[in-house]
């Protein structure tokens, strides 16, 4: 579907669901996104997500991140909710496969889903929450644009220790500038 530099965001397909589970499920993936508790998901859960992903449904959207050369699925990034009133969608993504992360996998992933968000939904802000202890993420947001808007003070509770949830939003303007300095 859209293609970059080292990925392409295409739809999920079926086959995906067993490594999506594996990947939902990798510690390092579940304590860099899960807010809640991170109890494993079941076979019947990723299931039931899957089912549910619709191009229909203009509240959310989920993309498969593949890598172009021998094309293997490595892990998602989507919208996660949309205020089409306001027009600021929020998003998330994860690398599922260790190999690939840290290695600007994730940076291009990011970098299609907001080419997809600004210039096919007209959407004006884009924005995410991270975990402060997640440098990498940080590190990969801002180059892509984002910018800290504010944090929320010991939210997240983690490994016996309380962590800030950080803020980072880009707008439609700096989305540009970014995209003509390249």
């Amino acid at each position: 579907m859209l293609s970059g530099k080292k990925v392409r965001l295409r739809a999920y397909r079926r086959e995906d669901l067993p490594l999506a589970l594996e990947f939902i499920n990798d510690p390092e993936v579940k304590t860099n996104l899960v807010v809640g508790i991170p109890f494993p998901f079941k076979p019947e859960e990723e299931e039931k997500w899957y089912e549910s992903i619709s191009a229909a449904k203009p509240e959310s959207y989920s993309f498969a991140i593949e890598t172009l050369d021998e094309p293997r699925y490595i892990g998602g990034c989507g919208l996660n909710k949309v205020d089409w009133k306001n027009r600021v969608a929020q998003v998330g993504i994860f690398i599922g496969l260790e190999l690939f992360r840290g290695q600007g996998y994730g940076t291009d992933a990011m970098n299609l889903l907001l080419r997809f968000i600004f210039d096919q939904m007209n959407m004006n802000k884009v924005k995410l929450e991270v975990f402060s202890f997640n440098a990498r993420a940080i590190k990969s947001y801002e180059k892509c644009g984002f910018v800290k808007e504010g944090v929320m003070r010991q939210e997240l509770f983690r490994d016996g220790k309380y962590h800030d949830i950080v803020t980072m939003g880009i707008l439609r303007e700096e989305w540009e500038k970014v995209q003509s300095a390249k």
